[in-house]
């Protein structure tokens, strides 16, 4: 699995936490940034990081900002993509299990790196269960894609 991830200013810390976790358990990832402490724009890199995802450089990304509503709904906006802001590990598996979510966005300023990493690890070890009405919505997303460009 490789993982693309990105932060703006807000989520710096976290970004470097979840780096850490994913070198101590082998996930290959490349960072996309930021690396600044001065304000900067989440689209700019929530947009990247879900391009990179939706056209299969990489199996997942991960973004974080103060919140991570910004950076969910800027990705959202990419075809193919399926962002969830998640700030419970309950949630994170939810997601991956029956949203086959392919982004996760968490914010900085709601939880800490702690809970951060332990999100991250759920939504990095969960799959999704392809099989009957999970499946099912999913093709009904995509097809709705499809048809709407």
């Amino acid at each position: 699995m490789k993982i693309a991830i990105g932060s703006d200013h807000g989520g710096r810390n976290i970004r470097e936490e979840i780096k850490s976790m994913m070198d101590e358990k082998g996930i290959a990832y490349d960072d996309f940034g930021c690396n600044c402490s001065t304000s900067v724009d989440y689209p700019d890199y929530a947009i990247p990081v879900a391009e990179k995802v939706a056209n299969g450089e990489y199996d997942r990304g991960i973004l974080i900002c103060g919140t991570g509503i910004g950076m969910s709904i800027a990705a959202n906006k990419v075809k193919g993509v399926r962002c969830a802001l998640v700030h419970d590990v309950y949630s994170a598996k939810m997601t991956r299990e029956h949203n086959d979510s392919n982004v996760l966005a968490m914010g900085e300023r709601v939880i800490g790196p702690g809970l951060a990493q332990e999100i991250a690890k759920v939504w990095l070890d969960a799959a999704f269960e392809d099989q009957g009405r999970h499946g099912q919505r999913i093709t009904k997303i995509k097809q709705y894609e499809g048809e709407n460009l």
